[in-house]
């Protein structure tokens, strides 16, 4: 993969890497929090929607807008119809051409993801694998088993969304349900008014198209990297670390407790995992490069344990 095009991320936010960096603005780490005047803390909690980026607003305001129903059955449709075993959205036929998609081992991708130019930190200049790879070692340093090692590798690679084309809001921010009431707990909720599916009844009930404790699996949630890679890889994980690819963006319902009426055992049963894995995803972001040739050898062996040389993206 030498000699890769570069491909700018456009849109209201500098890169995809802003996201992440007003999602640790807004759910400080532990340490931070206990560093913190404690005095201080409720004030900091009250100015964050102050304090956020124009950028950042603007890109919520699109997410909110555009994260209809008919679009997520859209976007299930043109990206899953082609991935072994996989019904695009509730079972039905997909109409569409997958469009410009590719076969790609695990390694070649994260190759690929690393075309993505993200200038959104000025604080750092690492790559996209240096972020994965970040996230792996201090999963790895802790001792968790290797596939939850595999997970921080691997659990951003859904990003790929933005090479094919897709708009920032399509790729990442707080993941929630569509096609029910939306919570209050989701971040700058007023933006959702501007959804067309504001006008719609039968989405706007407690648990709208769905029934009360049908489970997750059996919800439409916001389009993104999170649901697209789940899928890609949902054949090779343990459902431990499926739960987390697929959740860790849904801060309404890990962080803030909401949607547990649509949720059933198994999500009680593997979201703790969710949570295990939050802490990692956004706290371990460091300027610190990690030496990717010497750290190679040791993740293409975890790779080829879990994955086969090649999938469907």
């Amino acid at each position: 993969m030498a000699d890769l095009e570069r491909h700018n991320v456009t849109g209201p936010l500098g890169g995809l890497d802003e996201w992440e960096d007003d999602l640790r603005r807004r759910y400080p780490s532990p340490a931070e929090v206990l560093e913190a005047d404690k005095s201080s803390m409720p004030r900091a909690f009250r100015d964050y929607r102050a304090e956020t980026r124009p950028q950042v607003k603007e890109f919520y305001r699109l997410h909110h807008r555009h994260q209809t129903v008919d679009f997520v059955r859209a976007k299930r449709d043109e990206y899953l119809s082609g991935l072994p075993g996989c019904s695009p959205a509730g079972g039905e036929t997909a109409a569409t051409d997958r469009g410009p998609r590719r076969q790609m081992g695990i390694w070649e991708a994260l190759e690929f993801l690393n075309t993505l130019v993200d200038d959104s930190d000025p604080d750092t200049s690492l790559a996209q694998i240096e972020h994965c790879l970040q996230t792996a070692e201090a999963i790895r340093d802790d001792g968790r088993p290797r596939w939850f090692i595999l997970t921080g590798l691997i659990h951003d690679l859904g990003k790929i969304l933005c090479l094919f084309g897709e708009p920032q809001w399509a790729v990442v921010g707080d993941t929630f349900p569509v096609g029910c009431a939306w919570s209050d707990a989701i971040v700058f909720q007023e933006f959702l008014a501007e959804n067309a599916d504001a006008g719609v009844p039968d989405y706007q009930t407690r648990c709208g198209i769905y029934a009360a404790g049908c489970g997750l699996d059996n919800v439409l949630m916001t389009w993104g990297h999170d649901e697209y890679l789940y899928h890609v890889v949902r054949d090779y994980l343990p459902r431990e670390a499926l739960y987390m690819i697929r959740y860790h963006s849904f801060y309404p319902g890990h962080r803030e407790g909401a949607y547990a009426h649509l949720m059933n055992d198994a999500d009680r049963q593997y979201f703790p995992w969710v949570k295990a894995f939050s802490p990692y995803d956004l706290y371990t972001k460091s300027a610190e490069r990690p030496d990717v040739a010497a750290l190679r050898p040791y993740y293409e062996d975890l790779v080829a344990e879990f994955f086969p040389p090649t999938l469907v993206w």
